[in-house]
């Protein structure tokens, strides 16, 4: 994985020689800016890229889920958050106070 606006020279005509050598194999995407939470880690706070993967059950209507999957770049500022890459994942819950009203 490239990704340019944060690649080297040397990373970029590398990627190019392997681009031009098997491009079936590669794709492209904008680079998106992503969130970041607050992550702790060997006793430092530091922000941590993340990416929220909500829950939509389908049946006769549509309900999302209160939390999903949240996706984060385990690495100090990375922007990798696929597993596959490096990246890790985090279940995320809402909390709420209070009980939503009943309806009539």
């Amino acid at each position: 994985m490239l990704i340019g606006p944060h690649a080297s020279r040397e990373e970029i005509a590398d990627f190019a020689e392997r681009i031009k050598a098997d491009p079936r194999n590669y794709i492209a995407q904008p680079t998106l800016e992503l969130s970041t939470v607050p992550s702790l880690s060997e006793g430092e706070l530091f922000p941590c890229h993340v990416d929220l993967r909500p829950y939509v059950l389908r049946g006769k209507g549509a309900w999302v889920s209160p939390g999903g999957l949240t996706r984060v770049a385990l690495r100090r500022g990375s922007l990798v958050v696929n597993s596959s890459q490096g990246g890790g994942c985090k279940d995320t819950w809402i909390v709420k106070d209070m009980p939503e009203p009943a309806s009539c």
